[in-house]
Parts: C-alpha cells; sequence; structure tokens
C-alpha cells in the first residue's frame, strides 16, 4: 500500500483513496475513529476541499502530497498519534503546533481555561506552571485582555514549541525556564504578585500507565505525564508551597487539573497550606477535574 502511494498519482474518486487508507490503517484503529482519522488525513494533511472529499470526486495528488501521504501513513502505523503526524491540534479556539516535545493538549484542559476566565475574578499577572505546547498561557492571553502572561516549564524543548505557538497566535506571553520542583529557585525566577497560578502538572501514576494507549505511553513525553505511585500528589504540593510565596498575591487563585482519583486528596492538600474556598469542579464528562482555590 505504501509502494501504491509512491507512485499513483490520479484517484478515480476519493471513495477509492479513502478505501485504500482504511485499508493501510485499518490494524490500527477501531472503525469510528478510522474514519477520523482518514477524514484528517484528506482535509487537514492533503488539503483537500470538503466538497471532493463528501461528493466523491476525482482526485490528483502532487508529486509533494504523494510523499506527505506515504510518510504520514508510514508513521502511523508505526503508532504515532495523529497530531503529530498532522503537526497542529485545534485548542479553544486556536490551532496550536505540536510534536513529540510536548503533550497533545487536550478538550479538558480548555476547561480549564474557560474556568479561569469565566468563574475566577482575574485581573493582572498570570502564571501557568509547566506550560508544555503554550496551550492555557496561549489561550488566556488571548481571551484575558490586558493579562500579563508568564508561562514556565522546565523542559527546553516544550519552552519551544510554546514561544512559537505564542507567536503563531500573535500573543504576548513571557517564557520561563523553572522546576516547580526546585521551589527557591523557581520563586527567584518567576514573577511576583500573580492574580492566579493555573497549572496541568503531572498526575498519572506509573501504575496507570499499562492502562493507557500504546500512542501516548510511547510517543507523548513521560516527563509531563507520569509520577510516583508513592507520591502522586508532588507537584501539587510543589504548586501549595510556590503560592506560598510572593509570587501568588494575598487573595489570588491557584486554579490546576488534577487525577480525578485523587480528588479528596487534592482539595485536602490545599487546605492543609492553608488555602481558602478549595473547590472541585467536574469536567464535561462528570469527572472531577479541576481544584481552584484562594490564597
Amino acid at each position: 500500500m505504501l509502494q501504491m502511494w509512491k507512485v499513483c498519482r490520479t484517484f478515480a474518486g476519493m471513495k477509492r483513496l479513502k478505501e485504500s487508507l482504511r485499508a493501510a490503517l485499518g490494524g490500527r484503529y477501531a472503525d469510528d475513529e478510522l474514519r477520523t482519522v482518514v477524514k484528517a488525513l484528506c482535509l487537514e494533511g492533503l488539503g483537500l476541499s470538503a466538497f471532493d472529499v463528501y461528493l466523491d470526486e476525482p482526485v490528483t495528488l502532487s508529486e509533494s502530497q504523494q510523499k506527505w501521504l506515504t510518510e504520514a501513513v508510514r508513521r502511523l502505523q508505526a503508532g504515532e498519534p495523529l497530531q503529530y503526524v498532522l503537526g497542529t491540534v485545534p485548542f479553544a479556539g486556536l490551532e496550536l503546533q505540536v510534536d513529540g516535545r510536548v503533550l497533545i493538549p487536550r478538550p479538558e484542559t480548555a476547561e480549564l481555561v474557560a474556568l479561569v476566565q469565566k468563574e475566577l475574578v482575574v485581573q493582572g499577572r498570570i502564571l501557568d506552571v509547566g506550560t508544555g505546547s503554550g496551550c492555557i498561557a496561549i489561550a488566556l492571553a488571548g481571551v484575558l485582555k490586558g493579562a500579563e502572561v508568564t508561562a514556565c516549564d522546565v523542559s527546553e524543548g516544550a519552552l519551544e514549541v510554546a514561544r512559537a505557538n505564542a507567536k503563531r497566535a500573535g500573543t504576548q506571553v513571557r517564557f520561563v525556564k523553572a522546576n516547580v520542583l526546585d521551589t527557591a529557585s523557581a520563586a527567584e525566577a518567576l514573577p511576583k504578585g500573580c492574580a492566579c497560578i493555573v497549572s496541568n502538572p503531572p498526575y498519572v501514576r506509573q501504575s496507570e500507565r499499562v492502562l493507557m494507549d500504546e500512542r501516548v505511553t510511547a510517543w507523548e513525553p513521560a516527563l509531563a505525564l507520569f509520577v510516583p505511585d508513592d507520591d502522586p500528589l508532588v507537584f501539587y504540593r510543589a504548586l501549595a508551597r510556590l503560592g506560598r510565596t510572593e509570587v501568588l498575591a494575598e487573595g489570588g487563585w491557584m486554579a490546576v487539573e488534577i487525577n480525578s482519583a485523587f480528588a479528596q486528596e487534592t482539595r485536602a492538600l490545599f487546605a492543609h497550606w492553608g488555602y481558602s474556598d478549595v473547590t472541585i469542579h467536574s469536567d464535561m464528562y462528570g469527572l472531577s477535574r479541576f481544584v481552584t482555590c484562594r490564597k
């Protein structure tokens, strides 16, 4: 099938092209997901029109399209996530670049952006800890006009992706390399008096790896995903410590995405560190997914 794409240029109709893609990728995806992947390859990857795709119009692929599709199918057959193959992912009205240096932004994290935007009274400085692709920081910089947004990450590779995404979106975000687990050093490097610290930190236990899709565990950066089984709240403790420094203003908010299995424990942790109004919020699926609290 890959050889055919290297030499085949014209398809009598989109139906034939889609059948070829389904045959090449059927062993990797369930039927519903396969339809989504094939559609994305045609529309987003090849840049074909929806008219051509849905009305079974004849299609002639350019040399560059043939080359791209051959490589895309090879990567998908190897298990690489579709978002990395396409190179972009939609998030909160943005189109972000993604590759193996950053996690693929999820819809639940877009809900965290909406939570900060709509439910918390936030004006002034905002800090995004563990920014990855920059998705949270860039989205908040776009919707909270006048906010001064800073984002940090321990990974220089992730910061490179985030900077490119901010430039692409036309937003002003300051990016800083900092390790929140080293609270003292991070507090020195980060802005003071923030109105809100927001974060989607690593929270998946190592033992949960076996329950996850191989496309996540084999391709997305483990540094941004996993925490030790014996200390699953390690990053929330670090965030709580950071918030007790001058980085978070008195009366400032903390808003974090969490592991739903530890919702009560996360709430108790922030209460133990002296935060008030500690509240658990559910995501679109009804799972306990976010905690907000106030200093």
